[in-house]
């Protein structure tokens, strides 16, 4: 199985589930007591965490990137080479 040390940890990742969260009680809230006004707020919080988590990773506030993903590694990355000759049943 694979690793993932820095999974989803960083600033900005948790900058963005902490708003869309409090997006996500403003939006039960609206439900609970009827509301036009706190559902469109609600859907506006949403959209702001999405946003701010987006801006800040694109400011360096994201995870780093993966061995794969460096712009140091070797050439572009390609799919393993095809299988000739094999019999696997299925294969498309």
């Amino acid at each position: 199985m694979e690793e993932h040390e820095d999974h989803g940890h960083s600033f900005a990742a948790w900058v963005a589930v902490g708003v869309i969260l409090l997006g996500a009680v403003v939006g039960s809230i609206a439900v609970l007591r009827p509301s036009a006004l706190l559902g469109w707020l609600a859907a506006g919080i949403i959209v702001v965490g999405a946003v701010s988590g987006k801006v800040l990773s694109m400011a360096g506030f994201g995870a780093r990137p993966h061995d794969t993903e460096s712009a140091s590694a070797p050439g572009p990355l390609t799919d393993a080479p095809e299988e000739s000759g094999t019999k696997t049943v299925g294969k498309s």
